[in-house]
């Protein structure tokens, strides 16, 4: 995965000359939680809430026609999981800066849908306890594993002055548990958010 990553950029940088490139800022939220065939036992879905994050970052679209383009992303994404049953809650917050590199398909309306593989690097992870206010946090770094892998789908609107807006569902597809008796859990979530870009092909 790694590979093919590295082989996309740089064939992307290749063509970087000759495309009228647009560059945005984006930003939104993120509804994550922590999935996987071993989340159940790991008490992970019980009296399972909303998780809320933020997620924000920049791209560049990079034309390849006039229907298709590609866009890298760097982006700063809060993840995890929460869970309250009365006065007891358990939140487990992970940061990720994420790199997706998405292929989209977009049509003369405005409407655009994409798709493509995702990297994550780990910036942070903790569990945070709280019962009848009474907080404790733990440090999970150590525990997890520092790269996760996911593939994204997703769906949006561009208007011609720059402003945009989307939904995208991450599909986690390796565990993110590296503990002594690892799991398989991973991280999915849907991200909702607006963007804006500039430059590229005035029409």
């Amino acid at each position: 995965m790694k590979k093919i990553l590295i082989l996309s950029i740089v064939t992307l940088s290749a063509v970087t000359m000759q495309a009228q490139i647009k560059f945005g800022v984006k930003a939104g939220a993120n509804f994550y939680k922590l999935t996987g065939k071993d989340a159940s036992d790991a008490g992970l879905e019980e009296s399972r809430k909303i998780k809320i994050g933020l997620g924000a970052g920049a791209f560049a679209n990079i034309p390849i026609n006039e229907m298709l383009s590609v866009q890298p992303e760097l982006l700063f994404s809060q993840e995890g999981n929460y869970q309250k049953e009365g006065d007891v809650k358990m939140h487990v917050n992970l940061n990720y800066l994420q790199l997706p590199v998405m292929v989209q398909y977009n049509h003369t309306s405005g409407f655009y849908a994409e798709t493509g593989p995702q990297v994550g690097l780990l910036l942070s992870a903790k569990s945070k306890t709280e019962i009848s206010g009474e907080k404790e946090t733990q440090d999970l770094k150590d525990q997890m594993k520092s790269i996760a892998f996911a593939w994204s789908v997703g769906a949006g609107f561009k208007l011609q002055n720059g402003v945009g807006f989307g939904a995208r569902y991450n599909f986690g597809l390796t565990t993110i548990d590296d503990s002594d008796e690892a799991s398989k859990v991973n991280s999915s979530g849907f991200h909702i958010g607006l963007f804006y870009s500039v430059g590229g092909s005035k029409k």
